[in-house]
């Protein structure tokens, strides 16, 4: 046996907010943000859910994919501490402090200019390389 279901509205009768939470929230368009889109900001709330539904959570804030991408960060290295007549230096950065060992040959990722002007002195090779 079916029974009609009485409605929701009548059930509000006289609740002084009818089910709207504040009493605020219940006078007329002006809670609702606008029509389409507009409410629809980074700290609105009355379209969130329906933003979320369509778009997900990519529509809030920055997209961090438009900015530069990050350098990599190269360990330093000086002249004076290398010792050996070949050497890879894949990942690191030649500087210029000290005297280079005669007839040196480089694999770096960088070098500063004073240091490619040392080893090319010393008659030494100097190659780049990056990771």
């Amino acid at each position: 046996m079916k029974v009609k279901k009485r409605k929701k509205s009548s059930r509000f009768r006289g609740s002084h907010t009818h089910g709207r939470g504040g009493k605020k929230k219940a006078r007329g368009k002006g809670h609702r943000g606008g029509v389409g889109m507009s409410g629809t900001g980074k700290r609105a709330d009355q379209k969130k859910t329906l933003v979320l539904n369509l778009y997900g959570k990519k529509y809030f804030g920055k997209d961090k994919t438009l900015g530069k991408k990050p350098r990599k960060k190269l360990l330093t290295i000086n002249l004076d501490q290398l010792s050996q007549e070949k050497t890879n230096l894949v990942g690191y950065k030649v500087l210029s402090r000290g005297v280079p060992p005669s007839k040196l040959k480089i694999t770096a990722s960088a070098a500063s200019k004073k240091a490619i002007e040392k080893i090319k002195a010393a008659q030494g090779e100097i190659s780049f390389k990056t990771n």
